[in-house]
């Protein structure tokens, strides 16, 4: 079964606050049986005192959540983006220390006063909860941070689907009105470029790494290129007829096979034929 990215990352706060509330809860306990605070006490005396203490920084810490969703940003490291967290992050910890040492006068039947909560319980709570809560709520807005690009990452991620999608039909319903075949030839000569609609072109010659383009009105150009290069980008009619050879079958008026294959031009060129493209010329002429 698939879990949710909410439900994951639910259960990732959950089983840090477990961690948490449990270390805190041993390490209470070893202070208060090593100096003999409370006699007697057990762990689940310390555990019911700091589940209500972590139950107000988890309730506080909604906030973050809040804030983290309509202050979210791709770039974290941003100082603007930094300071207005940690500012968020110090604010929370400092109500959490509030909130609890008002509850804490309360348990003990102290009338709440601004002096006890200002010389004894503030400055107590802040020193043994100040630290964890900040780097609880540091945890949780990275959690969050990380929660959010996942989100905004996975509709980018639908939109791009989308735009796939559209594309491959708009594809679709052109790809039989519209091929990629060239009709011009681009050749650079000196500094400046020679173009050469395909229709003028009688038949390419390889020429080591180039090709010579002859032209049915006689102009011969070099062009760097090949063959094979050539050969997916020109229509139908231009075959290749040799290893060394491509034709436009439009200028081409006789095919000689008495001996060795060759085809005649209009313009009286002849242009070998290979025994492997032999039948590849014929069916075309049939």
């Amino acid at each position: 079964m698939k879990i949710s990215n909410s439900k994951r990352i639910i259960f990732v706060i959950i089983t840090l606050l477990i961690i948490a509330i449990t270390f805190e809860t041993f390490q209470q306990l070893y202070f208060v049986r090593r100096y003999d605070i409370v006699p007697n006490i057990t762990f689940f005396d310390v555990l019911k005192s700091q589940s209500f203490q972590w139950l107000i920084w988890m309730l506080v810490g909604i906030s973050l959540f809040w804030y983290s969703k309509r202050n979210f940003s791709e770039k974290p490291l941003q100082l603007p983006y930094l300071l207005r967290f940690t500012f968020l992050i110090l604010l929370l910890v400092f109500i959490d220390i509030l909130a609890i040492s008002v509850i804490q006068i309360i348990r003990n039947g102290m009338e709440i006063s601004f002096a006890p909560l200002y010389e004894e319980f503030i400055p107590f709570y802040t020193y043994q909860k100040g630290p964890i809560f900040v780097l609880g709520y540091s945890a949780l807005a990275i959690i969050f941070h990380l929660y959010f690009l996942n989100e905004q990452l996975q509709v980018q991620v639908q939109e791009l689907s989308e735009l796939k999608d559209i594309n491959l039909q708009l594809y679709n319903s052109l790809k039989d009105e519209i091929n990629d075949q060239t009709t011009i030839l681009n050749i650079k000569i000196g500094n400046k470029r020679k173009i050469i609609p395909i229709e003028d072109i009688l038949w390419i010659e390889a020429d080591d790494y180039c090709v010579k383009v002859h032209l049915q009105n006689g102009p011969t150009y070099t062009m760097r290129s090949s063959l094979k290069t050539l050969e997916t980008k020109l229509p139908t009619n231009y075959l290749r007829v040799h290893r060394k050879a491509i034709v436009n079958m439009k200028m081409a008026k006789e095919l000689n096979t008495t001996s060795t294959a060759k085809l005649i031009l209009n313009n009286q060129t002849e242009v070998p034929v290979s025994k492997s493209n032999l039948k590849t010329v014929m069916n075309f002429i049939s």
